[in-house]
């Protein structure tokens, strides 16, 4: 028998099982902390070590569901006994299934559980436990007058969007979700439940703003709310037929437009789609505004460099209405219906302000689009989400502050293929395709252009991932990874 705490992983028709005498032990240790676990014995464990990218089948040895910090200790204390990876789950939402470790065999500790969400209205601020997800967060903080910036999708979990970034149409006034946060409490390697601050353990906070799931499981981050818009004004403009010169101008024109002084309450993105023939796009305007005046007016000088949309729809509304709208059809109530899956691979770039999009790498981007878009057998879009422009609190926000690697960002594009039908088999073209999309850029861009890459959007495909990811803040964080975590416990692929 294998001597305890080695592993021993055994491949039986593709699925990683733990040898009965670490499960037997794991078992053990989780019930003796009163932590309620799923195991692969279990009738519903393939219910709930589903992935929502279906593209990936993952093995966990176990899915444990703490209701308390200590709880979320006993479980990474049991895990790290063994030398069993452990990971944690929030909304599930990985997009390379790392909340089920990303690999088989590791203890997946879920926090769905741990769903409490406190807002103090002495200094603005709310505790907000990560087995949260945005649409319930969103819905708490609105009732009493507060709001966060974030995505948009109602089902991504608050955990992971904050420990990585958290982009949404506020960012631009607001800033990225991790940087609302003030402090957290963090599970570390050897059990210990720390607090993290700008004056308490600095360095593990600068890591878990930008880089979290790498140093501990966060059970809970305090964060500085922002008074909810008054009014909130959503708006979608789309063209259903574009040709590669004028939606080459469209993405041209914006990288100019955000560089006029556009207030900081405008947000919005391009969203691309295959065309109804070659050589040519759909494109969608979306955004929204919460300022005060009118939009239009703002927007108006963009739009004339554009032609005339299709069709647009425009939703005047409460601030909460927006984050409807933006969510639609998922209901902000996430506990009104399961999550939905889907079946995909996808790329980011994030384009320098200082660098923007070259004029060719636009034309080849477009033309692939028109080209080898139209005639893919995916289900397939292009966001071009704008971080940056005049006024942007994402990238006045300095460098070095947080682990969050990039600052200078005008737009951040997520590239992203499904399957024809959002189930598998996913097309064996479909990798393929993604990748030349995203060469289509790279290649028609300077040798030294100085993009990154969105650790939201995870790729574990993605040469140079590191610098790509995590950019000139490796360093540092791999030598507090070595103080906090130097066993790797919390490992998953393209973590550090």
């Amino acid at each position: 028998m294998l001597p305890s705490p080695i592993l021993a992983l055994i491949t039986i028709t593709g699925a990683a099982l733990v040898s009965a005498t670490n499960v037997a032990q794991l078992q053990a240790a989780l019930a003796a902390g009163g932590v309620s676990a799923v195991y692969s014995t279990n009738s519903n464990y393939s219910t709930v070590t589903a992935a929502y990218n279906r593209r990936f089948t993952i093995s966990p040895i176990a899915v444990a569901y703490p209701t308390s910090d200590q709880q979320v200790a006993t479980a990474v204390k049991a895990g790290s006994q063994q030398g069993i990876a452990v990971v944690a789950r929030s909304g599930g939402h990985s997009y390379i299934a790392n909340g089920l470790g990303g690999t088989n065999g590791s203890l997946v500790v879920d926090l769905s559980k741990m769903k409490s969400i406190s807002v103090r209205s002495s200094n603005n601020t709310a505790l907000i436990q990560t087995g949260n997800r945005l649409g319930d967060v969103a819905v708490t903080l609105n009732a009493a007058g507060r709001a966060l910036p974030h995505g948009t999708c109602p089902y991504v979990g608050i955990g992971g969007h904050s420990g990585y970034g958290g982009f949404g149409f506020t960012s631009r006034a607001w800033g990225l979700t991790l940087d609302t946060i003030k402090s957290a409490t963090v599970v570390l390697a050897n059990g210990t439940i720390a607090t993290a601050s700008s004056t308490v353990n600095a360095d593990l906070f600068w890591a878990i703003r930008g880089a979290s799931p790498s140093f501990g499981i966060v059970t809970s981050i305090e964060v500085s709310t922002f008074a909810a818009p008054s009014s909130a004004t959503v708006f979608e403009y789309n063209w259903n037929k574009l040709n590669v010169s004028a939606a080459s101008n469209a993405i041209s024109a914006l990288q100019t437009y955000a560089a006029t002084n556009i207030p900081a309450e405008l947000g919005l993105e391009l969203v691309f789609g295959a065309g109804p023939s070659k050589n040519t796009v759909y494109m969608g305007l979306t955004g929204a505004y919460y300022g005060t005046g009118d939009y239009s007016t703002i927007l108006a000088p963009y739009l004339a460099k554009l032609p005339k949309p299709s069709s647009k729809d425009i939703t005047p509304g409460s601030y909460i209405n927006s984050v409807a709208t933006l969510g639609a059809p998922d209901s902000l109530n996430t506990s009104s219906k399961p999550d939905d899956t889907d079946t995909f691979y996808t790329k980011s770039i994030m384009t320098p302000e200082g660098s923007p999009m070259s004029a060719a790498a636009i034309s080849a981007f477009v033309k692939y689009m028109a080209n080898q878009g139209y005639t893919s057998d995916t289900a397939w879009f292009v966001e071009v989400e704008l971080y940056g422009g005049s006024n942007s609190a994402i990238n006045a926000v300095p460098l070095n502050s947080t682990a969050f690697s990039k600052r200078d960002i005008l737009f951040t594009l997520q590239l992203y293929a499904s399957s024809a039908n959002y189930s598998p088999p996913y097309p064996a073209d479909g990798v393929s395709f993604v990748n030349g999309m995203y060469n289509s850029i790279i290649n028609a861009s300077p040798a030294n252009w100085s993009f990154g890459a969105y650790l939201n959007y995870a790729d574990n495909q993605l040469a140079n991932a590191t610098s790509l990811y995590y950019g000139s803040h490796y360093a540092r964080l791999k030598s507090i990874k070595g103080s906090v975590d130097p066993s790797n416990v919390f490992r998953f692929p393209i973590g550090v």
